[in-house]
């Protein structure tokens, strides 16, 4: 493989590991400790994610828990919590902190399939932008004499058919999150 082209998949690549980051972070109506993930709390003067301060987990399909190792914490990460403003409210029994997940309504389902609508976009915008830069490339090299014309060709074709198959991936990627987000 031509090392553009293995440079433009690599991007390409990454680019579909950020969306999958995104849209981990959607709130379908079900519980994930990945709602939690932008999360920072000032842990002894640093800002620290919340993962790191504590044990979360899934207690069922409406509720996660964070087991703080420090208990003098849990006041510290349930105010973080209320101030990322992700519609939670931390119940604390002291040395616990329980997070209900409330159902989603159908206009806020709606609402969160056009953020997830707008990432994959994003993201169709980001493999095209890697596309052009790699053609660019190429043509480069054709100019400067390091490839025929043949191979400038064959090239391009193969820098395409990435390019479909990373957009394919990301309207399945949407696919299957509209599907989640919409189950009742």
């Amino acid at each position: 493989m031509h090392p553009i082209i293995k440079d433009a998949k690599n991007r390409m690549d990454k680019t579909l590991e950020t969306l999958r980051a995104e849209l981990a972070k959607v709130r379908t109506g079900k519980a994930t400790t990945a709602l939690l993930d932008g999360i920072k709390v000032d842990y002894y003067g640093n800002m620290t994610p919340l993962n790191q301060v504590g044990n979360l987990t899934v207690l069922d399909a409406h509720t996660l828990s964070i087991t703080p190792w420090d208990k003098s914490m849990v006041p510290v990460i349930e105010k973080a919590i209320l101030e990322a403003n992700l519609g939670f409210n931390p119940v604390s029994d002291g040395t616990n902190i329980k997070i209900p997940v409330p159902p989603l309504t159908e206009e806020r389902r709606k609402d969160f399939v056009k953020i997830v609508k707008k990432f994959g976009e994003d993201a169709k915008i980001a493999i095209r932008n890697v596309r052009r830069d790699a053609n660019e490339h190429l043509k480069k090299e054709q100019k400067d004499k390091k490839m025929s014309e043949d191979e400038l060709k064959i090239a391009e074709d193969e820098v395409q058919k990435l390019t479909n198959q990373h957009i394919k991936l990301i309207d399945d990627l949407l696919k299957h999150k509209e599907k989640e987000i919409m189950e009742v």
